[in-house]
Order: C-alpha cells, then structure tokens, then sequence
C-alpha cells in the first residue's frame, strides 16, 4: 500500500538501495530480540530506532513530522492505529529541531488512519505528519522497528 499525493509520487523512490537496505534489515529473524534504542544499518543513511510502549488514545498525540528522513515503521509484536496528513497547512505545535530531526504538528479533522499489526509496515516520507502509538480497538504493548532513511 502507498498513500500519497500524485505531486510527490515521483519525488519517492521507495525501491531506492536505501529502502532495499532498510527491508533487507526487516527481514531479519531476530528483531524480537534486537536491544532497544539505536541499531545501526548503514551510517547515517539508514538505521533503525527499536522501540516498546504501550498505545494511547490517538486524542493524547499530536503528528510527529520529519525533514530529513523517511519512517519505515514495522511492528514486531502487537497492533496499533496511526494516523496522517500532509505536513502543508498545519499549524506548528513544537517547533523543529533540526539536531533531532522532529516537530510536532497539530492534528487536522478529519485526519486519516491505518491499522498496522505485527508483521505489516507504513513508510512515512518528509511530506508526511504521523502520529504512531496510538490505540487500535484496546490498550497493547507494541515492539516497533523504525527504520530511519535518509532523505
């Protein structure tokens, strides 16, 4: 599945050898037991950040936005809903740290949402505001992978 707009659509290449880095990397048998925090793939071209919590309501968050990298977010272990929107036109709610790569944007209505469960991935591109974490049908614990890719 890929949800974008047909003015970016070109500008995307999801089958890059970053990408293919990326999903070489997810394909590995062993992210049940990868240390959390950061794993590094390749520089900082690609690498992953491995991640467990708990959902929250989606009311709770507001969208995460990056510059400089795409989201690769794979589920190990558990479900969650995500939700997005274009990144034009929102109202800044946490200003951009360019170190951290990251602002937070305020969630527009109606916003759009996907379900991922364990096994299935969403890629995020620069363009895209999301809002992981957030709970499905009832509260999980969640294991994620975000593999981050370079802009």
């Amino acid at each position: 599945m890929l949800v974008t707009a047909l003015t970016t659509a070109n500008a995307n290449d999801y089958l890059s050898e970053r990408f293919r880095t990326a999903y070489e990397f997810l394909s590995r048998p062993d992210l049940a037991k990868l240390p959390l925090g950061r794993n590094e793939i390749d520089g900082e071209d690609v690498y992953a950040n491995v991640l467990e919590y708990d959902t929250v309501p989606a009311a709770e968050k507001e969208l995460e936005a990056h510059h400089d990298y795409y989201d690769v977010q794979f589920v190990v272990r558990g479900e969650e809903l995500l939700q997005y929107a274009p990144c034009d036109g929102l109202a800044t709610v946490q200003a951009y740290d360019e170190h951290d790569d990251f602002c937070l944007l305020k969630t527009p209505e109606p916003v759009s949402s996907i379900a991922l469960h364990a096994g299935e991935l969403a890629i995020f591109a620069p363009e895209d505001a999301h809002k992981p974490g957030c709970t499905l049908s009832k509260p999980a614990h969640v294991r994620k992978i975000v593999v981050k890719v370079r802009a």
